[in-house]
């Protein structure tokens, strides 16, 4: 085998290793979002300036609600220097993952100020929704279940909006893409997370409140040096 095939299979296995292999701390993630933001200077160093957090969730996965907690109160504790995008990834071999990542798409094209609530709402009832409480149920009537869970979660009003929703294809598509971009992510598992683009260790676990802390008091101090952590 001569040297150009030889570096030719190192260099791919350099990249294979790059792209599957876990950040290994922190200590790796920027303070800041790589690349270079397109547009109005102030719009786009503000956005540049906060520590973005990607989330990958499944509406019925036990880890993923034990992990929300936490975050949500690493969230109110930097304020407005951190900041969340939250993805659906609908894991196969949980039951009707699909069905509510969907009703979520479904709510947050009626009313986004609502998605997060009924993000809750499933973690807190997620029982309802797998196992025993649905084996026996075919899926049109899960799907009803659904419908008038989120309804009752959001407001009777949207009913008619949401039951209509699972029926356009255009919500289905949502939450296909959603899983298909988790995956071209290199997600495997939820929760898993990515702050400014990197992914955390320990995918598929919750992270607690003082790992979050561990993970942002850095990167929040890098980007504003009067931050205290109390």
């Amino acid at each position: 085998m001569d040297s150009t095939n030889n570096k030719s299979i190192i260099l791919a296995i350099s990249i294979l290793l790059c792209l599957f292999s876990p950040i290994a701390g922190p200590s790796v993630v920027p303070a800041k979002q790589d690349g270079f933001w397109y547009g109005g200077k102030a719009a786009a160093a503000a956005e540049a300036e906060k520590v973005l957090i990607e989330a990958f969730f499944d509406p019925v996965c036990p880890d993923s609600r034990d992990s929300w907690p936490p975050l949500k109160k690493a969230l109110r504790h930097y304020g407005g220097t951190v900041t969340l995008v939250l993805h659906t990834f609908p894991l196969p071999y949980h039951d009707n993952a699909f069905a509510t990542s969907r009703a979520m798409h479904i709510v947050n094209t009626l009313n986004a100020s609502a998605t997060y609530d009924l993000l809750e709402a499933f973690f807190e009832e997620q029982e309802k929704f797998y196992g025993k409480a649905t084996f026996n149920k075919s899926k049109a009537s899960v799907v009803d279940h659904i419908v008038e869970f989120t309804a009752n979660e959001i407001g009777k009003s949207y009913l008619s909006a949401i039951k209509s929703g699972f029926t356009d294809t255009k919500t289905d598509h949502s939450t296909r893409v959603s899983f298909k971009y988790g995956c071209l992510r290199g997600v495997y598992g939820t929760p898993y997370f990515f702050v400014n683009g990197f992914p955390l260790p320990d995918a598929g676990s919750a992270l607690d409140y003082k790992g979050w802390r561990i993970v942002l008091d850095s990167l929040v101090t890098k980007q504003d040096p009067l931050h205290h952590s109390l």
